[in-house]
């Protein structure tokens, strides 16, 4: 299928790589340079300034948008009119009433998007929910999770510290990471508390979020957003009545990506353990987009979608405001 990506930063540039299965025809992006810079490196790929360009371009099957938080919902929006395939980054949109203008249109254009929430394809995780599937740690308990990082230097002057082209701070950030993942394991939750705050950096958005969520059946989930962190960190637990799940790393700085399943013995005491090391290149972009594809061919609804990202984002927003900020634009 023939792709168009909007946005050749980072995250760009790491969905270019991983498109087997598509033909990046366009690239976009405001600066000019960036966008010259990505179709170089794409045979045939042309590269453009102003998305409004290329968004209706016949020979497009599939917008990618990786843009900064602020034009997400109105490219997205926009491809949608244009009867393209979407893949959004997360968060999808800068709050909950924002995704809602285009939330309820995906069946009126009978188009396909999905949400960015790559984690849900590192392998330790697949990995983890297939075991869970199995019924390998008994009925689900509870999770813990930490995702963090340090910054660096001039963070605080850079587009994500500024409420009103992200949205929010960490808890819109890495923290619907969390969210996702959490509700991937355990479904929706019923009950949200929790407390963002701004400790270090000179910024008007949180430096780190706080997060207990709960569902119906009272299962728990803790969780801990920060860019304090200091030394990169991501660690997902997952506690059932049999036996626990604990997902460590992300590859590159945050370490070597690793599964270990802590299996409950009969008799209890010390559990028999298992451990999978995934030292290999992160492939859950390629997975993702190929998940896309599918979803594409067999016309069903993405998962995650749309609907996913406005439940994160309605959480990330009640404990936001609880917490003294007001980031809804």
């Amino acid at each position: 299928m023939n792709v168009a990506i909007i946005g050749c930063g980072l995250i760009g540039n790491k969905r270019a790589e991983n498109l087997k299965g598509g033909n990046l025809l366009y690239c976009v992006d405001i600066d000019f340079h960036r966008a010259q810079a990505l179709a170089n490196k794409i045979s045939g790929c042309q590269p453009f300034s102003n998305w409004q360009e290329i968004i209706t371009q016949s020979n497009i099957d599939i917008v990618i948008i990786a843009t900064i938080h602020e034009s997400l919902n109105k490219i997205c929006l926009a491809a949608m009119e244009a009867g393209k395939n979407v893949l959004i980054e997360k968060p999808a949109a800068r709050s909950s009433k924002e995704l809602e203008s285009i939330l309820g249109k995906i069946k009126k254009f009978n188009v396909i998007v999905k949400v960015g929430f790559n984690h849900r394809y590192h392998k330790a995780l697949i990995k983890a929910k297939q075991i869970v599937l199995a019924g390998g740690i008994g009925e689900l308990m509870f999770i813990r999770g930490r995702y963090g990082h340090g910054g660096r230097l001039g963070y605080e002057k850079e587009w994500r510290s500024n409420p009103q082209l992200s949205g929010g701070g960490e808890l819109i950030d890495k923290g619907m990471h969390l969210i996702d993942l959490s509700r991937w394991f355990l479904g929706d939750f019923t009950e949200i508390m929790g407390f963002a705050h701004t400790y270090y950096w000179d910024r008007p958005v949180d430096d780190n979020g706080f997060i207990l969520l709960k569902t119906a059946n009272k299962q728990m989930a803790f969780l801990h957003a920060s860019c304090t962190e200091w030394k990169n960190l991501f660690s997902f637990e997952i506690y059932g009545k049999k036996g626990k799940l604990e997902v460590q790393g992300l590859g590159g700085s945050y370490g070597v990506e690793r599964l270990s399943y802590f299996k409950m013995l009969p008799e209890m005491g010390p559990p028999e353990t298992s451990i999978w090391e995934y030292p290999m290149d992160d492939d859950s972009w390629q997975l993702e987009f190929t998940s896309l594809l599918e979803d594409i061919q067999h016309q069903r609804p993405a998962n995650p979608g749309l609907k996913d990202a406005h439940a994160a984002l309605k959480i990330v927003e009640k404990i936001a405001e609880g917490s003294g900020y007001a980031y809804h634009t």
